[in-house]
């Protein structure tokens, strides 16, 4: 993970307190801030990966889609 610049430090503290807020009870052992690091790390890849599936089945789906007949070029006299 890329180091986080000054600025974002006090952020960063208070991602790694709220994540072992929320894990250190649900995996019953006490957390360390690079146990809560690897966790937010692991955790944003996870839905990253979820959202660029998600992007590529959407991307898949407009690909396949039948073209529409509006682009038809000649006219209907079967009336």
């Amino acid at each position: 993970m890329k180091r986080l610049d000054a600025a974002n430090d006090n952020d960063a503290g208070k991602q790694i307190a709220r994540t072992r807020q929320v894990w250190q009870p649900r995996i019953r052992r006490d957390l360390t801030d690079e146990d809560a690091r690897q966790l937010i790390e692991n955790v944003t890849g996870f839905f990253a990966v979820l959202a660029e599936w998600s992007h590529a089945e959407r991307r898949a789906a407009n690909d396949n889609k039948v073209p529409s007949r509006s682009n038809d070029c000649e006219a209907r006299h079967d009336r």
